[in-house]
């Protein structure tokens, strides 16, 4: 005689499968990812009876999942050796709202309509994940037998359309199976290649083993979860190249737990390639996403700043609170911290790095500098931290060796306010520059910055240790007993003062003599005092170029060039207006400035051929 009872679903139930069938998930394979959480919740229940001394029906049984598909009857089942169900928790998870994680999905549905918020959360256990088997089921039997000595199988089954029949099952074994009947538009899921990719993509770090038809899936473990000090270097080689499907070892890695303020346990790696650099396009992050060793968003989206897009690995964390699907997050506050602490970790660990090993990091800052600079530009939070780990030439170390802004903050003497630096395409450039030549001559340390993107950094940087970062171009350094008597008198440069800028027209805002040359006759400097000629450059670059420049010309008055100049602007007017022409121009050069040479050029050769022909 049979005992099979027909029960009808409560009413929210049948609203909840509405939603979950309709509109809950963006990708139908998502239930074999839920189906099989749930199975490992179920099995970490039952480790953790075992361990309590509880009495467990087959204790002999060992807990574990396996997944078996038949292409031919168009059927998949999931079957886990867990704390399995009763028959009344058969009726209270599968039939009623008594779960609260699924009336409060339900509230917050109501609510989303008018308040546009997210859904409640929900993760783990019988409830709305088990429900997304109908998605793709005509028909879902559950076959189940609780822990409980004394406590007999149960058979659950429907087709998800209002009702549900409950039978005895005396003869199964202790846990939980879950075998659906596919529909046709979703057959392909009963196909073992299509669940073997699935289950590697979601499911692959799962605590216990999944067996596809026989065959462990699973084969790599969730090491991030394991202590530092058991964990062999060839594991973590191993583990990279698993989830970075990169052959070559990285740059780096950080291993990290913590409790607080959220609960985290992360491995993160430092690729040995910048894909940017190699002109692949834009580099995505390819750290991902898990909750309790289940994946919840690959490659996850606003868990780091955009400027550590860089880097891969996972991250696992069990105080994310997730919406119904588990396919974003629900408390975006909650993101944000977890952003927050991630990214200052992994700045500390590369701190620590530059101080105790700083070959590697050297080898990661070199890869990676642009991204640690684009940090310092964008990302106003980490801008200090960031800032530490900024390496320049300097004018105090031999070619080849950088300095960090903290070490160069050490060597400064007491009297120097500010931290100077000088753009150039070279080290020999740098040397050489007009504007470096007061500096050298105070022996002023001075940092030689040789990317276009360095002045933005300093720019956005500002002041580092207290102290202003200043551009050699605007530094005010005069340089001390030059010779008088080699110079032209006050009246002689203001003389000539005035007759440049009249020669040389609207370019020119002012002429004065300089206080900073050594070697050069003159130099050119921004009228615009926040301006350098590199700043015009980039922002010229970005299609953001604040109007046409305008410049200070500053004069050497004891050059042999500005001497003659003031000479020859009385005995030969036409040439010293060709020679103050090129001398504004060489001055344009020096700076980088001077966009179109071929007039340059042209009266430059003008000049050597009346040299040559003695006129």
């Amino acid at each position: 005689m049979s005992d099979k009872e027909k029960h009808s679903f409560q009413a929210e139930i049948q609203q909840l499968l509405d939603i979950v069938i309709h509109s809950l998930y963006t990708d139908k394979e998502i239930f074999i990812r839920e189906l099989v959480s749930n199975a490992a919740d179920a099995c970490e229940k039952l480790r953790f009876l075992q361990s309590s001394g509880a009495k467990i029906y087959e204790p002999e049984v060992s807990p574990k999942i396996s997944i078996a598909t038949d292409d031919t009857a168009k059927t998949i089942s999931i079957t886990d050796t867990g704390i399995g169900m009763t028959r009344d928790e058969l009726v209270k998870n599968l039939g009623t709202i008594a779960h609260s994680g699924s009336k409060a999905f339900l509230r917050q549905v109501s609510q989303q309509k008018k308040e546009e918020k997210p859904d409640a959360n929900l993760i783990g256990q019988f409830g709305v994940g088990f429900y997304s088997a109908f998605m793709v089921a005509e028909e879902v039997r559950v076959l189940t037998r609780s822990y409980q000595p004394n406590a007999p199988g149960h058979s659950w089954t429907s087709d998800g359309k209002g009702a549900y029949e409950i039978e005895s099952a005396p003869d199964w074994n202790r846990g939980t199976r879950i075998l659906i009947k596919l529909k046709d538009d979703d057959k392909a899921f009963s196909q073992a290649s299509r669940v073997e990719s699935i289950l590697k993509r979601y499911s692959n770090f799962v605590p216990f083993p999944i067996e596809l038809n026989g065959q462990t899936v699973n084969t790599v473990s969730a090491i991030w979860t394991r202590s530092k000090s058991e964990i062999k270097d060839q594991e973590y080689k191993e583990f990279y190249q698993f989830i970075g499907h990169d052959p070559e070892e990285p740059l780096g890695r950080l291993h990290f737990a913590a409790d607080a303020p959220l609960a985290i346990q992360s491995i993160l790696f430092v690729p040995a390639k910048n894909i940017e650099n190699m002109g692949l396009g834009r580099s995505e992050s390819e750290v991902n996403l898990y909750c309790r060793k289940i994946l919840i968003q690959p490659k996850a989206e606003k868990l780091f700043p955009e400027w550590l897009r860089f880097l891969k690995g996972v991250v696992d964390s069990e105080d994310l609170p997730l919406n119904i699907s588990r396919e974003s997050m629900q408390d975006s506050s909650l993101l944000q911290k977890l952003n927050k602490v991630l990214t200052s970790r992994f700045l500390k660990y590369l701190d620590e790095l530059s101080k105790k090993d700083p070959d590697p990091f050297h080898k990661i800052y070199q890869e990676y500098q642009r991204f640690f600079k684009e940090g310092v530009i964008s990302d106003f939070a980490h801008r200090d931290a960031l800032a530490k780990l900024l390496r320049y030439e300097t004018s105090a170390l031999p070619q080849g060796e950088a300095t960090s802004l903290s070490d160069y903050a050490q060597r400064m003497s007491a009297d120097q306010k500010e931290i100077y630096y000088l753009f150039a395409p070279s080290r020999k450039t740098a040397e050489t520059s007009p504007y470096y030549e007061a500096l050298r001559a105070k022996r002023l340390e001075t940092l030689f910055l040789y990317d276009p993107w360095d002045e933005m950094v300093m720019e956005n940087l500002g002041r580092f240790a207290e102290k202003p970062l200043c551009p050699a171009e605007r530094a005010d350094i005069k340089i001390d007993n030059a010779p008088q008597s080699e110079s032209l008198t006050e009246e002689q440069i203001e003389d000539l003062a005035q007759w440049l800028k009249q020669n040389l027209g609207t370019q020119i805002d002012q002429v004065k003599p300089s206080q900073r040359l050594l070697d050069s006759p003159a130099v050119i400097v921004d009228a615009d005092k926040t301006m350098t000629a590199n700043m015009r450059r980039l922002m010229k670059a970005l299609n953001q170029e604040p109007g046409a420049p305008k410049y200070d010309l500053e004069i050497n008055p004891r050059h042999p060039i500005i001497k003659g100049l003031h000479a020859a602007k009385t005995a030969n007017t036409k040439l010293a207006q060709t020679i103050a022409a090129q001398l504004f121009d060489n001055a344009r050069m020096a700076a980088g400035v001077l966009e179109d040479p071929r007039e340059s050029v042209h009266r430059l050769n003008s000049l050597l051929e009346k040299l040559l022909a003695g006129k």
